[in-house]
């Protein structure tokens, strides 16, 4: 069964830094996304990456996040950097059985999904 599990949310000054983990637990063949959503807003693609660590990003947060994974302990992480008022939102990892695609930011891609873990970043 896949199980997803995200943790580190928390409210943090603009500038700041924070890392999200993704506990998956999850066959071999997926990959992990992270979304994020806010109130009245659909939710928005952060980035992927597929299992050989191949990464994409949205241009949003392109240079300021990074996702990583270890696969031994199936915990994807978003390390995010330079924290921006506008990142303030609920974070989510999703799976999918397969690589990640070119067009990798459709929601309706991912099976599995976490609960959602709140970021705020005050100005």
């Amino acid at each position: 069964q896949v199980q997803l599990e995200e943790s580190g949310g928390d409210s943090v000054q603009a500038g700041g830094s924070l890392r999200l983990s993704c506990t998956a637990s999850r066959p071999s063949s997926y990959c992990i996304a992270w979304f994020r959503q806010v109130p009245g807003k659909e939710r928005e693609g952060v980035g992927g990456i597929d299992m050989d660590g191949t990464t994409a990003y949205a241009d949003s947060v392109k240079g300021r996040f990074t996702i990583s994974q270890d696969n031994a302990k199936q915990i994807t992480y978003l390390q995010m950097n330079n924290l921006k008022p506008e990142d303030t939102a609920t974070y989510y990892c999703a799976a999918r059985n397969g690589w990640l695609l070119r067009e990798w930011y459709y929601t309706y891609e991912y099976e599995f999904w976490g609960q959602g873990t709140q970021v705020a970043v005050s100005s």
